[in-house]
């Protein structure tokens, strides 16, 4: 799996979807998959793109949600959306995920994505989407640098 033995998703790739919607997942990201989590993925809506989360990562998301939810009025409106939108993907023999056409559609994703590995799961990004938002990023970056850097000591 590399030099790094990690359960984490790192790097980024570019993938074509197939004529069904289906997408195939790097190896990279299903060795991590196989080797530390449950070999399957729950895709989620955020508001420009989905995330794919192993299942194991999605149950702690959910356990601290849970606590929240009741007595809260934008957790509450965060679950409805991006809870909500959850979806359990299994892969078939080829190493595939089928993205369903409501979350294509939502995320504006076509055929060409990005897969952005964010440690414990990773974005699935319409190209083009993915080269704005991150050259939005770009213009920011030694702000957030800054706050990140502070969030991290």
């Amino acid at each position: 799996m590399g030099i790094l033995k990690s359960k984490r998703f790192r790097g980024q790739s570019i993938h074509r979807l197939d004529d069904k919607g289906r997408l195939r997942i790097p190896t990279k990201f299903r060795e991590i998959l196989q080797e530390c989590y449950t070999d399957g993925l729950v895709l989620a809506m955020r508001k420009d793109h989905l995330e794919a989360y192993p299942p194991e990562e999605w149950e702690q998301i959910e356990d601290k949600l849970l606590k929240k939810v009741a007595f809260n009025k934008e957790v509450r409106e965060f679950v409805r959306y991006f809870v909500s939108s959850a979806m359990e993907c299994e892969f078939d023999k080829q190493g595939r995920i089928l993205i369903p056409a409501l979350h294509r559609e939502r995320a504006g994703i076509h055929q060409e994505v990005v897969l952005v590995g964010v440690l414990d799961s990773f974005e699935i990004w319409d190209t083009n989407r993915w080269h704005k938002d991150l050259e939005a990023a770009g213009e920011r970056y030694d702000q957030t640098f800054s706050e990140v850097a502070r969030l991290v000591e």
